[in-house]
């Protein structure tokens, strides 16, 4: 456990005024998750007082030591030594009546080592039933540091929401009140002061980094307006870069969403066309950024980030029938940990959807398994996770300046897409590598929000 996180351990409970002493003492600690391990037989009177007093979230460790006892030579001790099963289902039902929140890890304790008073093998540290319980503990270990990390966190919130999109629309209040994170919200002024600091020294370091992260394209075969990045957009990118990290520290920000629709050649919309490339920059370095004012998205990407699973950007762009795979993407900006390779930076003499001109980001996920996060909301504002686990393939894609992963699920995209659609999703979702739903499915349970599994990887 220690890991993953800081561990409190309280020590053994064996009475209710003790439970009642740990409950207190958790509460101390300000911990945000409680583990019970049940080592032996032990009445529910213990336990429930612990939880009574502290409100966090308990999971009971139903972690036998041994996968077989020594039936020929138990003694009582022996016995209750491996009794842990026993008490679970009396603790359960006690913590059910008292409206209390809990879980249950059930399989082998994993010892790399048998203790010299046992009288059986108790190493289990290779059996898939300690696996599977270690996999769980460090889930919800995990899960935990998500919540925690989004009541500490500030979101900023650049200029608007897309204008027409409502699935995107949300109540910054709603939000802070179901995930506990701060808004921060800015206009492009803000941005526009520390543009106007930026100094030509920073801009040649920048540029510096973003020729290490990207390579830097020609024109595009196919795409007349996808050319090679001209020097002076590139310098326009990098400055605008320096600028946007200022302002993320002079705010404090874990994450930013952005979206400036500007009018025919003001000069916040040629602030707006420099966004991309440094949005992605921050992407990378833990501080996820979401176009169009979606929040939502970038509360998912966050969770991913969190998580060290990534979180890139995505829509669905096109589906492929011949390979039965869905094209997720977008314009930016893209989480590079996850790329497949060197990311492309092309040259925009028109953005997709959006004002102005300049420098976007063309990469794909790399090859394996992946999960979607979706961050919705429903119609009784409470929001909600969508996930759904596939495998990223190697499918070609077009050479126009965007993000774009060929995905496939283990579904006919035409069923995906009818069971996806079904839960009313925000249209944009993050990219996360691995097999992630199951963790996900813990953060929401941790958030107290409606969590939904579409498909999993077999």
């Amino acid at each position: 456990m220690s890991q993953h996180g800081v561990v409190y351990n309280f020590g053994l409970v064996d009475s209710e005024g003790k439970g009642r002493q740990a409950g207190e003492w958790f509460n101390e600690k300000n911990v945000d998750l409680v583990f019970c391990h049940v080592a032996t037989y032990s009445t529910s009177s213990t336990v429930l007082p612990v939880h009574q007093f502290c409100s966090k979230p308990v999971i009971v460790l139903n972690l036998q030591p041994t996968a077989r006892i020594n039936y020929a030579r138990s003694t009582t001790g022996e016995w209750l030594a491996h009794c842990v099963a026993c008490p679970v289902p009396e603790i359960s039902n006690a913590f059910n009546r008292a409206g209390i929140r809990f879980r249950v890890i059930n399989g082998l304790l994993g010892l790399d080592y048998t203790p010299a008073i046992s009288l059986t093998d108790e190493v289990t540290q290779d059996r898939p039933e300690a696996i599977k319980a270690l996999r769980e503990i460090e889930e919800w270990i995990k899960a935990a540091g998500v919540v925690r990390t989004l009541r500490h966190a500030r979101f900023g919130f650049l200029g608007n929401t897309y204008s027409g999109m409502l699935d995107m629309y949300s109540d910054f209040a709603m939000l802070q009140a179901q995930l506990g994170l701060h808004v921060e919200v800015l206009e492009m002024c803000d941005l526009d002061r520390f543009l106007k600091e930026v100094t030509q020294e920073e801009i040649e370091a920048k540029l510096e980094e973003v020729e290490e992260m990207f390579e830097i394209s020609g024109d595009s075969p196919s795409d007349p307006i996808a050319k090679k990045p001209t020097r002076e957009q590139l310098e326009w990118s990098a400055k605008v870069a320096v600028a946007q990290e200022k302002l993320v520290r002079a705010y404090d920000l874990d994450a930013l969403t952005y979206y400036y629709h500007g009018q025919d050649g003001n000069e916040y919309e040629k602030l707006q066309a420099g966004f991309i490339v440094g949005h992605s920059l921050l992407t990378a370095r833990g501080i996820p950024c979401s176009g169009e004012g979606d929040m939502k998205t970038a509360i998912g990407m966050k969770i991913c980030d969190i998580l060290g699973t990534g979180g890139s950007f995505s829509e669905i762009v096109v589906v492929d029938y011949e390979d039965e795979t869905i094209l997720l993407g977008h314009d930016g900006p893209f989480h590079i940990a996850i790329a497949s390779e060197k990311p492309i930076l092309r040259g925009m003499g028109l953005y997709h959807g959006k004002k102005g001109t300049g420098v976007s980001v063309e990469a794909k996920v790399k090859r394996g398994s992946i999960t979607t996060l979706n961050v919705t909301q429903t119609g009784d504002g409470k929001l909600a996770l969508i996930a759904s686990e596939g495998q990223a393939t190697n499918g070609e894609i077009m050479q126009i300046g965007n993000t774009q992963t060929h995905v496939k699920f283990d579904l006919h995209p035409d069923d995906y897409m009818e069971k996806w659609f079904a839960e009313a999703p925000t249209h944009h979702c993050a990219i996360a590598v691995g097999n992630q739903a199951a963790q996900f499915k813990k953060v929401a349970e941790l958030l107290q929000l409606r969590h939904v599994t579409l498909c999993k990887n077999k």
